[in-house]
């Protein structure tokens, strides 16, 4: 796993504009590289928001969307369409605004399409081996996290099994403390798989956190602290989340 690097910018809007700039280009030298690119993404209030300044981003077209694959790293298991989705969010904010491939959007299935939290999480592992090529999970470009208060990352909570679970690459999440209660999650072996992983987190509320999940070495209990890619890990911030880091 890589040591993880941290890029600090003022504000949550500026965390989010230059975020956002520094995914397109990311994925479009992806693309120049490989022919097509791979993101998994997140959800919450600077997640989602960076989503909507990709949307917005001068230098959008240099990806070509067509050739993008869409993945997420969580996702409420609530109806489809429901606001609280990660996927509702992500389409509102960036997927109905670019040509994505519908077929290249790989949504965790929602609680109306008749399975249960499980059978929805198994699903998700079929599609990821399909795309692992023998590996622990798709070579994803970029995989995007926020950060809990609690220093979750995913659906993977302290004091939960997932921060734990090895065999799994997607696991259903009951009892979350955050609502709603039922999720699934990619778990750590799959997020490691991922050639870089971003961790963007914002406000004064996320400092703790951000400090624990860059400075901890126990998962179980600092879940940030297990969340590594395999080249590259970023974390992302404003002034006030990296306020309790060790160097500042």
């Amino acid at each position: 796993m890589s040591d993880p690097d941290v890029i600090v910018y003022r504000d949550g809007d500026e965390l989010a504009k230059v975020t956002a700039m520094r995914l397109v280009a990311r994925l479009a030298a992806a693309q120049a590289e490989r022919g097509s690119a791979s993101v998994v993404l997140t959800g919450g209030t600077i997640g989602i928001q960076t989503l909507a300044e990709v949307a917005k981003a001068d230098n959008r077209d240099m990806v070509d969307w067509s050739l993008v694959d869409v993945w997420w790293g969580d996702e409420r298991f609530l109806p489809a369409g429901d606001p609280e989705r990660n996927e509702t969010g992500a389409r509102t904010a960036l997927l109905d605004h670019v040509p994505v491939v519908p077929e290249r959007v790989r949504v965790m299935a929602p609680s109306d399409a008749g399975k249960t939290a499980e059978q929805a999480a198994a699903e998700y592992a079929l599609l990821l081996r399909e795309a692992a090529e023998g590996g622990p999970g798709p070579d994803f470009d970029v995989l995007l996290l926020g950060l809990g208060p609690d220093c979750h990352v995913a659906s993977l909570f302290p004091g939960l099994p997932g921060p734990r679970e090895e065999a799994l690459s997607v696991i259903a999440v009951h009892d979350s403390p955050k609502p709603p209660p039922t999720r699934i999650s990619l778990t750590f072996p799959t997020i490691r798989a991922a050639r870089e992983v971003w961790i963007v987190a914002s406000g004064e509320s996320k400092s703790a956190a951000v400090r624990d999940a860059f400075t901890g070495d126990d998962p179980a209990r600092h879940p940030g602290a297990g969340a590594r890619g395999r080249e590259r890990t970023v974390f992302l911030l404003d002034e006030a989340a990296a306020g309790r880091l060790p160097t500042r």
